[in-house]
């Protein structure tokens, strides 16, 4: 055989390897998001919450849709308003903890704002007149409406006791914009649909009652589901199961378990009060039991403790009310101890 041919034939037969590679990807991940069949009931949604405004104060909800960009609500969707500095770099609470003392609401279109000694400020999310332009987080960038003069001067000065300093901002779009986070790539279920708008890593995410449970037990002061920001929480599950979850319904909603919650110095502060624990509690303690130990992850996660998971919606739009049992996915190969309808 000429080189001409043997070139042309390696070709094919490389370039046919390739394809049935492609092939047998395409249909292991086709498998992998194949919404299951048969469940189990491990519990049912005893807290639902939404974050209007990154890093604020929580918005309890008792029924809520499910869609692509988080928590929905009317105008009230979780994660879709942020607070930025004159940088366009997104403001948290774990540089101005005091952010978790601003409570926010929404009536129709309007947000509402309210702070311990301050008067109330509100802004019509409908008729913004800023340029959009595109703001930060974690070093993304991602698309952004500013809120005007007023929110920007009520934040600047209960944060900063200061005239100017921060702005507050409003997700444009009602689909997310940024790809996975590189750290967030060592789990493969993770897909750009469930970034979210300003969310850290995923448009929802879940803290099991009986895990925070036996977090108290190895703590002086008790911690609440609160200090940790998720928004569903179930009760009646056994501790840390959540951990071995993998596809998980909520009423008609399907998640899927994308990833472990990684835990930061937020979790050291006071929902109510706004300060940390002087201790680095409950971090401190979660460090000792609650660290990935994977070596092909752990490189990824750092020495970040988890609590909790990520999850990503597998399902059309869906409304979830509080006391929808909860029901995880059963393998093929066993029998389901219960049905959802």
């Amino acid at each position: 055989m000429d080189r001409a041919r043997l070139a042309y034939v390696t070709a094919v037969v490389v370039g046919a390897g390739t394809a049935v590679v492609l092939v047998w990807l395409w249909w292991t991940r086709k498998k992998q998001e194949r919404v299951p069949t048969k469940w189990r009931k491990v519990g049912e949604l005893s807290d639902l919450i939404a974050f209007p405004v990154k890093s604020l104060g929580a918005a309890r909800m008792t029924e809520m849709e499910c869609t692509q960009l988080g928590l929905k609500s009317g105008w009230l969707r979780d994660r879709t308003l942020m607070v930025i500095d004159l940088d366009g770099q997104f403001v948290s609470g774990r540089q101005l903890p005091r952010m978790v003392q601003v409570s926010p609401s929404m009536s129709g279109s309007i947000l509402t704002l309210k702070a311990p000694g301050m008067m109330a400020v509100s802004v019509d999310l409908a008729h913004l007149r800023g340029k959009g332009f595109r703001a930060a987080v974690w070093g993304q960038a991602v698309p952004a409406c500013d809120c005007g003069e007023e929110p920007a001067r009520w934040l600047s000065r209960f944060l900063l006791q200061e005239d100017t300093g921060l702005r507050l901002v409003y997700y444009p779009l009602d689909r997310p914009a940024r790809e996975v986070r590189t750290k967030n790539k060592a789990f493969p279920l993770t897909i750009t649909a469930d970034t979210g708008a300003y969310p850290d890593a995923t448009s929802y995410s879940l803290i099991n009652e009986a895990s925070i449970n036996d977090l108290n037990t190895r703590l002086e002061e008790p911690v609440t589901p609160q200090h940790f920001r998720a928004n569903f929480v179930v009760k009646g599950a056994e501790p840390l199961e959540e951990d071995t979850w993998d596809w998980v319904k909520i009423g008609n909603a399907v998640f899927r378990n994308v990833k472990p919650c990684t835990r930061c110095i937020f979790t050291t502060v006071d929902p109510e009060t706004g300060k940390k624990n002087p201790k680095i509690e409950p971090l401190k303690t979660l460090k000792g039991y609650r660290q990935i130990q994977d070596p092909d992850i752990q490189p990824y996660t750092g020495d970040s403790p988890v609590m909790g998971i990520h999850l990503g919606l597998r399902s059309p739009v869906s409304v979830v009310r509080l006391g929808d049992p909860i029901f995880v996915n059963v393998p093929e190969e066993e029998s389901p101890v219960s049905s959802p309808p």
